[in-house]
């Protein structure tokens, strides 16, 4: 039912799109003219807030992953077992996405306790003084057909600096399940963890610079 509410909607405003559009072609004079450019401003708002839709994570069926190099010579994964995302676009395949993601710093899982603690502690995350990762896409570029490479401010160790990361839609499915759209993504990339003063009393080679991030998602459609 809900699909075909949206339906309807977007038939509904597209016709009412016409019609505006139309307006604004006729010939204008001078007092017309300040009235054409509020309706443009409208027409553009009311097209992105219509045709938008967002996405959840559903966390069941997603993880998120880092990984750091030990000594030069073994490589250390992590996960953080509790986080939230969201992806908002208005366009079939997501090639103009908005992206939010969060991650509770508390929640860090390496598969041992004791490194764990330590990782939560003031050394690293310093979890009870920033409790959250977060990442905020501003901007989202074509590589190829389903390819992408997104751009945003990341916030770690109440550090924000700009990052990039590849994205992957790989397609949307309706769950047989729950008989509703759900949407796939891959994401990976790194940064440098001292641009962020994180870990900053464990240099290379005992801890590499370079943390590499890699996320699997599925996205349950929210409207």
């Amino acid at each position: 039912m809900t699909d075909e509410i949206n339906i309807c909607l977007n038939i509904y405003f597209k016709f009412h799109l016409y019609l505006c559009i139309s307006y604004l072609k006729q010939p204008i004079n001078k007092k017309q003219k300040m009235k054409k450019i509020i309706l443009s401003a409208a027409i553009a708002l009311m097209s992105t807030a219509v045709f938008a839709q967002s996405w959840k994570v559903n966390k069941a069926h997603s993880h998120f992953t880092f990984t750091i190099t030990h000594l030069a010579v073994s490589d250390v994964d992590g996960v953080f077992k509790d986080f939230d995302a969201t992806i908002t676009a208005s366009k079939a395949d997501f090639s103009d996405a908005k992206i939010e993601f969060v991650a509770q710093t508390a929640s860090v899982n390496t598969g041992d306790d004791k490194r764990d603690g330590h990782l939560k502690s003031p050394d690293f995350f310093d979890a009870a003084k920033y409790p959250t990762v977060n990442f905020v896409s501003t901007g989202i570029k074509t590589i190829s057909t389903n390819h992408y490479k997104v751009t945003g401010n990341l916030t770690l160790n109440g550090v924000t600096k700009p990052a990039t990361f590849d994205l992957v839609y790989r397609g949307t499915i309706t769950n047989p399940m729950t008989k509703t759209p759900d949407a796939g993504f891959s994401v990976s990339g790194s940064v440098n963890r001292s641009d962020f003063t994180f870990g900053s009393k464990f240099g290379s080679p005992l801890l590499s610079d370079e943390v590499t991030f890699k996320a699997s998602g599925e996205f349950d459609k929210a409207n």
